[in-house]
């Protein structure tokens, strides 16, 4: 059966990306996680939670996946990275990424059946310079305060967008450790 996505014909199994290679653990895992936390399931049945939305830098795709697994969520998101995370999402100085962004949640959401967006930002991050300037990030209470800000307005747009998806965000140090946004 073909269904289509955006106008686009797709298998009624997914994408690549949605077939999962799953050893003995992985089987095991899988039926576990049909009991512990029940979700919804991409139509391969596998069980999906959320979509990592993070920054391209690669001394954080490491931490952050990590962090990630530390929160059950290893192998049960789809990931979206862009320059800035959030920032790239939202900023007016990279307005033409923003539809990119907008369609892969659509076509998470459909594919993967996720219920939440985790939008992970990042201390010294030169696309936060890039589109606010060195002021904005000039001292640790500006670079919080200049990433609240966004998340804010990321929920903000994702809300009007998608009511229903979840969204949680924070800031990740250069230790790896995290500031959970409220």
């Amino acid at each position: 059966m073909t269904t289509r996505v955006f106008g686009r014909p797709t298998s009624a199994r997914g994408c690549a990306c949605c077939i999962p290679t799953l050893g003995r653990r992985g089987m095991l895992g899988l039926a576990a996680s049909a009991f512990l936390a029940p979700m919804a399931r991409a139509e391969d049945g596998t069980a999906y939670d959320s979509m990592l939305l993070t920054c391209i830098d690669p001394r954080f795709v490491a931490p952050v996946n990590a962090w990630m697994g530390t929160r059950g969520l290893t192998g049960k998101f789809s990931q979206f990275a862009i320059a800035g995370g959030p920032l790239g999402v939202v900023a007016p100085a990279f307005a033409a990424w923003h539809t990119a962004f907008w369609e892969n949640l659509d076509a998470s959401i459909h594919l993967h059946k996720i219920t939440r967006v985790i939008a992970v930002s990042h201390r010294d991050c030169g696309a936060a310079e890039i589109a606010y300037g060195a002021a904005a990030i000039a001292t640790p209470e500006a670079e919080t305060a200049l990433h609240r800000r966004v998340y804010a307005e990321f929920k903000t747009e994702l809300a009007q967008r998608q009511p229903a998806i979840r969204v949680e965000g924070g800031l990740m140090a250069l230790d790896g450790s995290m500031e959970m946004f409220a």
